[in-house]
């Protein structure tokens, strides 16, 4: 359909002209000498709005009211708006013919404009544009795909149900499973789509307009979703893109399946299934929630060993390469997936909610002590806040409900093993609130019981161990700590509010201290303050307060450390993240940002293991993870590794600036100057007046190379 025009607007044809181009608004297409650019819905309706007021210049502003008619949208929306029609038009940013962004102001058409009549013989330009409405168009191409698709791009037939082999991988069609030597990777439906769909075709080049029309037929994606999906199912075959044994991109082509694809073996041939449901009910909504399962652990027994009694530092880059590898002697992974709130909310649903992340972290925290065991998808710092999707990466599951009443707090825990689908322990709980910790602590030793796992006494302890044995101090961290975790300035200023209170009710309470020191980081680290130095000496001073008070709390290791690099006391700042992960060896935010620093001081090389340990520790890891791997790949010269990276990042959290920067210095090193072109805009407009060398002065690299080096690309990209 058409877009609405403005309210102060005539009614206009949705054909016109601009400049040579033929646009038919109501079909979402541009046509030009034969050639059609399919245009996103949003993208047409600002191109509607721009060629309603050719010449003039439309604020971004006008065009969020007008175009988006006051829903919340990110401040880059128009910016993404408009680099998507520049693609389709083949306009330059810097040498604009169609649209020009005037700084500080806005956009202007600066193409001549020219609507259509009815009859106007222009409209005979656009191929098949009387039958547009019942025949979906090419993303990009020749011409317009008729009402009938090809047959390469239909939707595969015999392989979409049957079993089959692509390399040595087993396909499961019907189960979205990989199996191979009696591992099991579960894949997302649109992976499987994918891999049926070229294991059709094994061998020939499919187009991405022939993929698009084939997985997402009738539905408007963005440019990079596919290019998503094929990152997905090439991590979960093992394959490389620079060394590709199963899919290959062609340039400017499209795709292929290089493996050869043959019939399945005989059933009797894989040991393992995909299992059915359980008699419990939960392995259907497990499969529903989980991406892949995959073991994580970690050879060098004897240095771990060493480690957790206190007589050796890690030796936390070798334990990275086993954990980035995923090697693995025996150590079991286990996940907690959040526990929901079931029943009456006589408790009042907040303080519900609450109380079932609580005890969801508080688990999360209590494993994370015990050095026989890796804990997936933990708490993070950097990146998300525990999901069901981050926590089914791993053999072993927790998960139950919770449910407070006035007189006593209800709960029910199970934990399963997802390889078998068998349940190993479950227990139900009804204990007067003050008895709470006493709850947490039962459930952490019948799950050390149920594994069968040796802890030794300093472990025990740990267990025992209760951050405050006040509960109402306790409910009140929790509310802080709830609101930490929704990451705006708003909620950090009220949870800062509850550590507050939480310390006014139990001085000694060492975790609130440390998430006192979190707010005021989180406050620098998003500029969240008039006084960004002011914000970091006082997360300093509050993890200090808390290390006197208890000093095997991991995140105020992780504190200290992010001041002493932010004021580039690099060496000190490793330190303390090797004491954080003596005291958590799951602790992902540790390995993320020992990794980071490794690039800080020009050993980017180290970074890569230290940060795939913390994505496979925390694989639904926030957008920093992967800037931070684009970042080091990209001093390491690999532009492809670095463009994936960054824009995982984006795709996390498409306003970050450093993400827009790398990117930019990144397509300018690698000869894609349009790219560059683009990224450039949007750094511009995220931050006007955007100046490399002000920016570096502050930024806590410490390598002078590898600052030349991206000033060098943000100079030549036209910054």
């Amino acid at each position: 359909m058409a877009p609405n025009p403005p309210t102060d607007e005539v009614e206009r044809s949705p054909h016109f002209m601009v400049r040579d181009w033929v646009v038919a608004s109501d079909c979402g297409q541009l046509s030009r000498a034969g050639r059609i650019e399919r245009v996103e819905p949003k993208a047409m309706e600002v191109l509607v709005y721009l060629a309603a007021h050719q010449g003039e210049v439309v604020t971004r502003e006008e065009l969020e009211q007008n175009v988006w008619r006051g829903a919340l949208v990110g401040y880059d929306a128009v910016t993404k708006s408009v680099i998507k029609l520049r693609k389709a038009f083949g306009d330059q940013a810097r040498e604009p013919s169609i649209i020009e962004t005037i700084p500080k102001r806005g956009y202007r058409l600066v193409a001549p404009v020219r609507y259509l009549d009815a009859d106007d013989d222009h409209r005979s330009t656009v191929p098949g544009l009387s039958e547009a409405e019942s025949a979906p168009a090419e993303r990009t191409g020749t011409s317009l795909l008729s009402a009938q698709a090809p047959a390469a791009a239909e939707k595969p037939d015999a392989t979409a149900t049957s079993e089959f082999q692509v390399g040595a991988w087993t396909v499961r069609p019907t189960s979205d499973a990989l199996v191979r030597d009696g591992k099991i990777v579960q894949i997302e439906p649109k992976v499987m789509a994918l891999l049926v769909c070229l294991a059709e075709r094994p061998g020939q080049v499919m187009s991405r307009e022939q993929l698009f029309n084939s997985l997402w037929s009738g539905v408007d994606v963005g440019d990079d979703t596919l290019t998503q999906v094929v990152i997905k199912l090439r991590k979960a075959l093992g394959d490389d893109a620079k060394s590709p044994r199963y899919l290959q991109m062609i340039p400017k082509k499209g795709y292929r399946l290089t493996a050869p694809v043959q019939a399945a073996p005989p059933s009797g041939s894989q040991a393992q299934t995909i299992g059915k449901a359980g008699t419990h009910g939960f392995r259907s909504s497990w499969r529903l929630i989980a991406i892949l399962v995959i073991t994580v652990g970690i050879g060098l027994v004897g240095a771990w060993a060493l480690l957790f009694s206190g007589q050796a530092p890690p030796d936390v880059q070798a334990v990275a390469t086993n954990l980035a590898s995923g090697s693995t002697d025996g150590r079991p992974t286990i996940s907690v997936l959040p526990f929901e709130t079931v029943g009456e909310k006589s408790g009042g649903a907040e303080d519900q909610t609450n109380l079932a992340q609580g005890l969801t972290l508080d688990l999360i925290t209590d494993l994370s002590k015990l050095s026989g065991l890796w804990v997936i998808g933990p708490r993070s710092i950097l990146g998300q806040a525990p999901s069901e999707g981050a926590a089914a990466q791993a053999r072993y599951l927790v998960f139950g409900n919770v449910q407070r009443r006035p007189a006593e707090v209800r709960i029910y825990a199970r934990l399963i093993d997802t390889q078998t689908d068998r349940q190993l322990w479950s227990e139900r709980y009804r204990q007067p609130p003050k008895e709470l910790f006493d709850v947490q602590e039962q459930i952490s030793r019948q799950i050390v019981k149920a594994l069968s796992l040796k802890i030794s006494e300093t472990e025990h302890r740990r267990l025992a161990q209760r951050y405050t044995l006040n509960l109402e101090a306790y409910e009140t961290f929790l509310q802080g700590q709830s609101l930490l975790l929704v990451r705006q300035r708003a909620e950090n200023d009220r949870a800062r509010e509850g550590y507050r209170r939480a310390i006014s009710l139990d001085p000694n309470f060492g975790r609130a201290y440390a998430g006192l020191a979190l707010t005021y980081a989180a406050d620098y680290r998003n500029q969240w303050t008039d006084d960004p130095a002011a914000a970091l000496e006082r997360a300093r001073e509050m993890a200090q307060t808390a290390l006197q008070i208890d000093p095997e709390i991991p995140e105020v290791y992780w504190v200290l450390a992010y001041v002493s690099a932010q004021q580039r006391d690099h060496p000190k700042a490793l330190s303390l993240l090797q004491k954080a992960i003596s005291v958590d060896q799951s602790f992902a935010d540790a390995y993320a940002l020992m990794g980071g620093i490794q690039t800080y001081v020009g050993r980017p090389a180290d970074s890569l293991e230290l940060l795939r340990a913390a994505i496979r520790l925390n694989p639904d890891a926030g957008y920093l993870y992967f800037l931070l791997l684009g970042r080091a790949y990209f001093y390491l010269g690999d532009w492809e590794q670095a463009r994936i990276n960054l824009n995982e990042a984006l795709v996390r959290n498409p306003s970050n600036l450093e993400a827009h920067v790398y990117l930019m210095a990144t397509a300018e090193s690698s000869g894609d100057q349009d790219t560059a072109a683009w990224e450039a805009e949007e750094v511009q407009a995220l931050k006007p007046g955007f100046d490399p060398r002000r920016w570096l002065a502050t930024y806590p690299m410490t390598d002078v190379k590898q600052q030349e080096q991206l000033l060098a690309a943000l100079s030549a990209a036209g910054i």
